[in-house]
């Protein structure tokens, strides 16, 4: 439940991006646009969705590339 609420979250803060899990059970997630909209995002990442248990948040923070159009589900696993 994890992926569909960082992208339901995403989606309400106007953030373009992907979420997808990884081999190791954690989530991975590239997320583009305004700053402050950002932080907001990163915060509720932080808490997750009711059931879910966050033990950590690495952000990195890299220039804005306009790569995506909307903020999506990947069902796939690339990493």
């Amino acid at each position: 439940m994890y992926r569909d609420f960082a992208c339901r979250k995403a989606r309400a803060l106007g953030i373009t991006g992907t979420v997808e899990n990884l081999k190791n059970g954690g989530v991975y997630v590239v997320a583009e646009g305004e700053e402050a909209s950002l932080k907001q995002y990163l915060e509720a990442l932080r808490r997750g969705p009711l059931l879910a248990r966050v033990t950590g948040i690495t952000e990195k923070w890299l220039p804005f590339k306009n790569e995506f159009t909307n903020f999506s589900i990947i069902f796939y696993e690339r990493r």
